[in-house]
């Protein structure tokens, strides 16, 4: 009997140590699995964040690189992805694509700094018309009192814009203009809550009394999450003319929050 116990133990032992590893194996090869899935349903996010980051940027910059560094972010964000304690998959990736393709970024230059200094005059007659005026002025108004076409005008807000972005992802030294746009602290101070809370109602204020054209744009753009192409559509014209609207209407609202 003892002797059948010995021979029995053991070989329960080894049963219970293969059904272990077979079963360590299977759920290994289940995750892969499910890694693949999960980034293969979300390549088509990789290129929709590379092409809203490129549209700011416009530089000399190829949509490539911008591409392969989110897919390597992607792909990262399916290998340490925890369902038990992360949101739903695609807002997770959302975060560590576009964070991929920032650090891509990092150390390249995009304003020259003649741009700058023609952003800050810019800057300076929207506020002189501004207070002559008692309204902010339009356009074609604000192109004549720099001595710009209003082609150029719409060239250099875009390029403020690329300043913005940069600005507020410390890819540059200049104060954001647009930091309300910069990721939340997931566990921020009571201060830095309240701050958050006082600036989203100057910026829900600023953009109420912006002209409609503008908190469309803005609309379909951050809230909507809409592609420049998209909104072209939707608006029914160019997207070159949307890159330049959007241009003008972030340039404004930065105006209006100071």
């Amino acid at each position: 009997m003892d002797q059948q116990a010995g021979k029995t133990i053991p070989d329960a032992v080894s049963t219970r140590a293969l059904r272990a590893k077979i079963s360590e194996a299977y759920a290994s090869q289940s995750r892969s699995a499910e890694e693949e899935r999960w980034i293969l349903d979300n390549l088509p996010l990789v290129r929709h964040i590379a092409g809203k980051i490129g549209s700011y940027l416009s530089a000399n910059i190829e949509m490539e690189d911008l591409i392969s560094a989110g897919t390597v972010g992607l792909v990262q964000a399916a290998r340490a992805y925890d369902p038990s304690r992360d949101a739903e998959f695609r807002t997770y990736a959302y975060i560590r694509v576009r964070g991929s393709i920032i650090d891509e970024l990092r150390g390249r230059s995009f304003v020259p700094s003649a741009v700058h200094k023609q952003i800050k005059e810019i800057r300076q007659a929207y506020q002189k018309l501004t207070s002559a005026e008692g309204q902010p002025p339009d356009d074609d108004e604000l192109a004549r009192e720099v001595g710009l076409s209003q082609e150029q005008l719409y060239k250099t807000l875009q390029e403020a814009r690329k300043q913005q972005f940069l600005s507020i992802h410390g890819l540059s030294e200049d104060q954001s203009i647009m930091g309300f746009l910069s990721p939340v602290d997931k566990s921020p101070s009571p201060d830095v809550q309240a701050e958050r809370k006082e600036m989203l109602e100057r910026m829900a204020h600023a953009i109420g009394e912006m002209p409609e054209r503008d908190r469309l744009l803005l609309l379909l753009y951050y809230e909507r999450d809409l592609t420049m192409k998209e909104i072209a559509e939707v608006l029914n014209v160019t997207e070159s003319r949307v890159s330049q609207l959007h241009a003008g209407a972030l340039f404004r609202l930065s105006m209006k929050l100071g």
